[in-house]
């Protein structure tokens, strides 16, 4: 007992020399009623404490807020830029950006696959002038950026390395992420172009160039959101999101990066759904488990290597077309999740997004419900408010125990290898009959009202069908077909063959990384369907088997 206590008292030192010597946000620490509150309560670890359990920082949401990170992206760039900046205006710390569905695919806007679909579901990029336009007014030294791509990552990357330095923002000074987590895109959302091993030397070319050249960059969020989207438990979110996660060290490894050069600027991506005390123990041990997996198996050394930082978004398929105003609830109880677990940036839906994209003031109310969380809740005045709870330790256990079982199954499907693991688990449909299951079991729970959504199978008095929603104009995809026809005449034709051609030849030199090469392809303005089409031909394409 006397040598545990010596622990605890010699840990609560560390801790408080930690919080001591961090900055403070200047707002009172009391309640709302002046009561004073500690930062933090109960034993240790405490935050800012391996395993990191109760939060990263010692002072977690003292120090800063959470970055309030609003998705964006509709139309043409014109159109998301208005919309950036009226985000910015409104108090929004970073931006997202949406993709419509053919430029998250590879395609030009002018492709046959792409009809339609131009503008409606993200903003268009074809080329690097819609990039210029994407950001234009916009200090990107200055502001974070996210972009949720993920096949054609490395062509978005360039595009936006191309943008700054023509503005004249060296890419060192650049921040953001790029969500560049093509794994997931197998096992859950399907926007992949080429074949899973091909795939991965993109990202860890990404990897290498972000880690020599743009240090404040994320080059992988590994992403358990579309996971969850897709119909997985909260518990199956956090085993395939960390797997993936150690993936990717073995891959970077692998190629020959040092872990403790790359590992420290992964970061994460997870849902916030409305299950809430489940929630908070997903948060909780998705920072243990990754904490002692990158120290122990991966033998990392870097503390920052063992920091899971994560990013959050309200769980979409959680909204309900039916009284969609009810939603506006849903969202701010997830998001109180997601900042009791202690995330590092939030994005909050927006309450009409079950019919269309947000409406602006939608996405206000969205950006809004934030701050109310933020600035009147009192989340923010103590790290892990819910920790030393029975309940929320037993649920952080029992997400830790599910998520460990699938890192053994995943070890012995790859001989030892998680990453082979990964592999075998999308090549034989593991992953996709364990979410298609989830799923299943839950739509019938809703089916037989063994579990109310409200306004869908109880309590659905009140829908109103007429709403005012946001409409994207049909002429948009006239409009980018006549942008990109400009830019492809204007061009210099012969430099953007030179540059594919450079590109090609990188693509057959496994040794060669892929970045300089496809900077140099944008800059020509050659398209994204073009640079597509140019490593496909070296890497392939990639056919999901069918699961019977």
């Amino acid at each position: 007992m006397g040598e545990d206590a010596t622990d605890r008292s010699a840990s609560e030192d560390r801790w408080r020399a930690a919080y001591n010597a961090g900055t403070r946000r200047d707002v009172p620490y009391e309640t709302m009623s002046g009561v004073p509150l500690e930062p933090v309560y109960g034993d240790a670890p405490f935050p800012g404490q391996f395993p990191y359990t109760r939060g990263i920082h010692p002072g977690m949401y003292r120090g800063r807020l959470w970055t309030m990170r609003m998705f964006a992206g509709f139309g043409t760039a014109e159109d998301t830029n208005a919309r950036f900046k009226e985000i910015l205006r409104n108090g929004g710390g970073g931006l997202s950006t949406a993709f419509d569905m053919p430029t998250l695919m590879g395609h030009d806007s002018d492709s046959e696959w792409s009809e339609g679909e131009v503008g409606r579901a993200g903003v268009a990029i074809d080329t690097l002038a819609d990039m210029e336009d994407l950001f234009a007014g916009i200090d990107l030294g200055n502001v974070s950026t996210s972009m949720t791509i993920n096949g054609p990552a490395n062509i978005a990357l360039a595009q936006y390395v191309a943008v700054a330095e023509k503005g004249g923002v060296d890419r060192d000074r650049l921040s953001g992420t790029i969500q560049n987590d093509i794994l997931k895109e197998y096992q859950a959302q399907k926007e992949y172009i080429y074949p899973p091993r091909p795939s991965m030397r993109i990202v860890t070319d990404m990897m290498r160039f972000t880690t020599a050249e743009m240090p404040r960059w994320h080059p992988v969020s590994i992403s358990g959101y579309h996971i969850r989207e897709a119909g997985s438990t909260a518990a199956q979110e956090l085993a395939f999101t960390l797997a993936n996660g150690f993936a990717y060290v073995e891959a970077a490894v692998a190629a020959g990066l040092n872990i403790d050069e790359f590992a420290r600027r992964l970061s994460f991506f997870f849902n916030s759904h409305s299950d809430f005390f489940e929630e908070l123990g997903k948060f909780r041990a998705a920072r243990r488990i990754w904490a002692r997996w990158m120290r122990d198996h991966y033998q990392a050394r870097d503390e920052r290597s063992w920091q899971c930082r994560f990013h959050t978004q309200t769980a979409g398929v959680s909204l309900t077309a039916q009284q969609p105003e009810i939603n506006i609830a849903r969202v701010a109880l997830q998001a109180f999740a997601a900042a009791a677990g202690g995330t590092q940036s939030l994005h909050t839906d927006s309450y009409d997004e079950a019919h269309a994209l947000p409406t602006e003031d939608a996405a206000r109310i969205a950006l809004r419900t934030q701050q109310i969380v933020a600035h009147e809740t009192g989340v923010a005045m103590v790290a892990d408010p819910f920790g030393g709870a029975p309940f929320i330790e037993w649920m952080t256990d029992e997400m830790e125990r599910q998520a460990e079982a699938v890192f053994a199954h995943l070890l012995d499907l790859g001989g030892g290898s998680i990453l082979e693991g990964v592999y075998e688990g999308i090549e034989n449909g593991y992953f996709v009959g364990e979410i298609a299951d989830a799923a299943y079991r839950f739509e019938r729970e809703v089916n037989a009202q063994r579990r109310i959504i409200v306004g869908v199978n109880a309590f659905t008095e009140g829908d109103n069908p007429e709403k005012s929603l946001l409409r994207i104009d049909p002429t948009v995809e006239e409009i980018q077909l006549k942008r990109l026809g400009e830019v492809k005449q204007r061009r210099n034709s012969d430099a953007v063959a030179a540059s594919l051609a450079a590109l090609g030849m990188a693509a057959e030199s496994p040794d060669t990384n892929l970045m300089p090469a496809t900077i140099d392809a944008v800059k020509t303005y050659a398209t994204e369907g073009e640079i597509t089409r140019c490593l496909s031909e070296v890497f392939g394409t990639y056919t999901e088997a069918a699961i019977v």
